[in-house]
Protein backbone atom coordinates (compact mmCIF):
# COMPACT_ATOMS: atom_id res chain seq x y z
CA UNK A 1 0.00 0.00 0.00
CA UNK A 2 1.31 3.13 -1.03
CA UNK A 3 0.72 6.78 1.12
CA UNK A 4 1.19 9.33 -0.82
CA UNK A 5 1.68 12.59 1.19
CA UNK A 6 -0.31 15.66 0.81
CA UNK A 7 0.79 19.50 0.58
CA UNK A 8 -0.79 20.08 3.75
CA UNK A 9 1.54 17.36 5.41
CA UNK A 10 4.66 18.68 3.78
CA UNK A 11 3.70 22.15 4.88
CA UNK A 12 2.73 21.08 8.37
CA UNK A 13 6.40 18.64 8.48
CA UNK A 14 8.58 21.55 7.09
CA UNK A 15 6.40 24.51 9.90
CA UNK A 16 7.73 21.62 12.68
CA UNK A 17 11.14 21.31 11.83
CA UNK A 18 11.59 25.07 11.73
CA UNK A 19 10.28 24.69 15.16
CA UNK A 20 12.63 22.12 16.02
CA UNK A 21 15.55 24.22 14.69
CA UNK A 22 14.48 27.01 16.88
CA UNK A 23 14.24 25.24 19.85
CA UNK A 24 17.58 23.62 19.33
CA UNK A 25 19.19 27.13 18.88
CA UNK A 26 19.98 27.30 15.24
CA UNK A 27 17.74 29.57 13.71
CA UNK A 28 15.12 32.46 14.67
CA UNK A 29 11.96 32.87 13.84
CA UNK A 30 10.85 36.62 13.18
CA UNK A 31 8.50 37.47 16.38
CA UNK A 32 6.43 40.63 17.20
CA UNK A 33 5.88 42.32 20.86
CA UNK A 34 1.89 43.35 20.54
CA UNK A 35 2.41 45.58 23.76
CA UNK A 36 4.94 45.63 25.78
CA UNK A 37 4.62 46.14 29.95
CA UNK A 38 8.30 47.46 30.19
CA UNK A 39 7.97 50.25 33.26
CA UNK A 40 10.40 52.29 30.84
CA UNK A 41 7.21 52.86 28.27
CA UNK A 42 4.96 53.53 30.56
CA UNK A 43 7.60 56.45 32.23
CA UNK A 44 7.99 57.79 28.69
CA UNK A 45 4.22 57.48 27.90
CA UNK A 46 3.18 59.59 30.62
CA UNK A 47 6.34 62.00 30.04
CA UNK A 48 5.70 62.32 26.58
CA UNK A 49 2.03 63.70 27.65
CA UNK A 50 3.67 66.07 30.25
CA UNK A 51 1.08 64.34 32.71
CA UNK A 52 2.13 63.73 36.35
CA UNK A 53 1.50 60.02 37.76
CA UNK A 54 -2.20 61.45 39.49
CA UNK A 55 -3.11 63.61 36.15
CA UNK A 56 -2.48 60.40 33.66
CA UNK A 57 -4.39 58.39 35.83
CA UNK A 58 -7.04 60.63 36.41
CA UNK A 59 -7.45 61.43 32.56
CA UNK A 60 -7.76 57.90 31.86
CA UNK A 61 -9.03 55.90 34.08
CA UNK A 62 -6.53 54.31 36.29
CA UNK A 63 -5.10 54.26 39.95
CA UNK A 64 -2.05 56.13 40.35
CA UNK A 65 -0.92 53.81 42.64
CA UNK A 66 -0.78 51.10 40.32
CA UNK A 67 0.82 53.80 37.62
CA UNK A 68 3.80 53.63 40.16
CA UNK A 69 4.12 50.33 40.76
CA UNK A 70 4.07 49.58 36.95
CA UNK A 71 6.93 52.31 36.77
CA UNK A 72 9.07 51.12 39.63
CA UNK A 73 8.88 47.91 38.30
CA UNK A 74 7.38 46.23 41.37
CA UNK A 75 4.27 45.03 38.96
CA UNK A 76 3.36 44.68 35.32
CA UNK A 77 -0.25 46.02 34.14
CA UNK A 78 -2.87 42.88 33.62
CA UNK A 79 -3.70 42.45 29.70
CA UNK A 80 -6.84 44.57 30.01
CA UNK A 81 -4.47 47.30 31.57
CA UNK A 82 -1.83 46.81 28.75
CA UNK A 83 -4.59 47.23 26.25
CA UNK A 84 -5.55 50.04 27.53
CA UNK A 85 -1.47 51.68 27.96
CA UNK A 86 -1.40 50.82 23.76
CA UNK A 87 -4.65 52.97 23.24
CA UNK A 88 -3.05 55.43 24.60
CA UNK A 89 -0.14 55.59 23.18
CA UNK A 90 -1.43 55.49 19.82
CA UNK A 91 -4.59 57.66 20.01
CA UNK A 92 -5.16 59.13 23.54
CA UNK A 93 -7.88 61.40 22.13
CA UNK A 94 -9.70 58.39 20.95
CA UNK A 95 -9.57 57.32 24.79
CA UNK A 96 -10.09 60.40 26.22
CA UNK A 97 -13.54 60.55 23.86
CA UNK A 98 -14.68 57.58 24.94
CA UNK A 99 -14.35 58.45 28.83
CA UNK A 100 -15.98 61.81 28.31
CA UNK A 101 -19.46 61.97 30.17
CA UNK A 102 -21.87 62.32 28.05
CA UNK A 103 -23.87 65.69 28.18
CA UNK A 104 -27.39 65.49 30.18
Amino acid sequence: MTVERTDTGLEIEAALGEVFAHMRGETALPCRIVDDPAAGRIIALRKRMKLSRQRFADRFGLDARAIQEWEQGRRVPDRAARMLLTVIDRDPEAVIRALAQPAD
